[in-house]
């Protein structure tokens, strides 16, 4: 019983994802109007087989062979001489093939007008590459900030399920090139089974309206507590309104991002230093940029804490460059001196390359004074 997680252990073999069977739509009941079709062909065919037996002595395999063809009307003929009374029960035989073959087409026909099994099919589709997905984001509402969003998260090579309880998105999705998509409410909890939120990084909700975004943070954040979550979700939300960004980061959301004060912040940006209008764009959103700026939070048991910050000499261990520290009280401190003290939880702004940052988080996460320290 263990061997085979064994041989795929050691082959390095990865069992293919699927979503759990309770959150696959069933097709089954969609497919009762098919029951009667196929009992009258089963009692045709029985019918049939006993008929060629007792009227003309036909053996059983060439009965079931002659009913065979005669119920599909194929037309190969006689496989051997049929009395009168074989002959007028082979018309009978045909005629009840004909109806029921055009029964089941009238009824296939009727279904797939309908669209609910080619609908479900498509939607097991979905849901076995939604499965296949590892830290997504799942992006609900669909809007021209989804449409902007999904772009550059494309460009990022960072994956999505777009989430809409519309029926045009199955249009949308085909027009804008959404690779997995969900036609659902998106604060329900069996949507969020669905777009495989256990798995996702985070959510982000793009409503228009403060209600919607409301409901989908505590939706979110109640998933988290019954299904125990280790680690929470990044949620990112959107507010038109400034009284309405405060709201949201209480009720749950990490991040708040108002259009209004973010139009307003790049054209007074722009109204005062017109030549450097595009400088922070390249900088922070450019993909192909070696440089990267990000905010570390230093640990109650890092080595660092109370320390000097020259005494630490991350740039000559990691090669980043530490431009800002926020300390616990929301005091920011821009360009710190070396003599500025690191405290518990306090957060340093850095600057440098993706990979130097990630090993500077893996440095502050120390308990204990690296060895680096000595070489420098």
């Amino acid at each position: 019983m263990n061997l085979l997680p064994r041989i795929r252990k050691f082959l390095n073999w990865e069992v293919t994802p699927k979503p759990q069977t309770k959150l696959l739509p069933e097709v089954y009941p969609h497919l009762k109007a098919f029951r009667l079709p196929l009992i009258l062909t089963v009692l045709t065919m029985m019918v049939g087989t006993l008929g060629y037996v007792i009227i003309d002595g036909f053996t059983l395999m060439d009965a079931i062979y002659q009913t065979g063809i005669t119920f599909t009307t194929v037309g190969f003929g006689e496989i051997s001489p049929i009395s009168d009374a074989g002959r007028i029960f082979t018309i009978t035989l045909i005629i009840a093939g004909f109806a029921v073959f055009t029964s089941a087409v009238g009824i296939m026909v009727a279904e797939l007008n309908r669209g609910t099994i080619v609908a479900i099919l498509k939607e097991r589709r979905m849901l076995y590459r939604i499965a296949r997905l590892k830290k997504h984001f799942v992006v609900c509402y669909h809007n021209d900030y989804t449409l902007e969003v999904t772009k550059e998260l494309r460009k990022s090579h960072i994956p999505f399920v777009v989430v809409d309880p519309r029926e045009e998105i199955h249009e949308w999705a085909q027009e804008y090139n959404y690779p997995t998509y969900l036609k659902a409410q998106p604060h329900a909890e069996l949507t969020m089974l669905k777009a495989d939120l256990s798995s996702a990084k985070g959510l982000i909700t793009l409503s228009s309206s403060m209600a919607d975004n409301i409901a989908l943070i505590a939706s979110v954040r109640l998933f988290e507590k019954e299904h125990s979550i280790p680690q929470p979700y990044y949620v990112i939300s959107t507010a038109e309104q400034m009284s309405d960004v405060e709201k949201l980061k209480k009720l749950g959301a990490d991040t708040v991002i108002s259009p209004t004060r973010l139009t307003a912040q790049r054209v007074s940006a722009m109204a005062a230093r017109p030549d450097m209008e595009n400088l922070l764009e390249e900088f922070l959103y450019k993909n192909d940029n070696p440089l990267d700026m990000q905010e570390i939070e230093v640990p109650k048991y890092s080595w660092a804490v109370l320390k000097k910050l020259k005494e630490t000499h991350l740039r000559d261990i990691t090669n980043v460059s530490v431009i800002g520290i926020t300390k616990k009280d929301g005091k920011f401190i821009t360009m710190p001196k070396g003599d500025v003290l690191i405290t518990s939880e306090c957060t340093l702004l850095v600057i440098g390359s993706e990979s130097k940052i990630q090993e500077t988080k893996s440095l502050l996460r120390r308990r204990k004074k690296p060895q680096e320290l000595k070489f420098v």
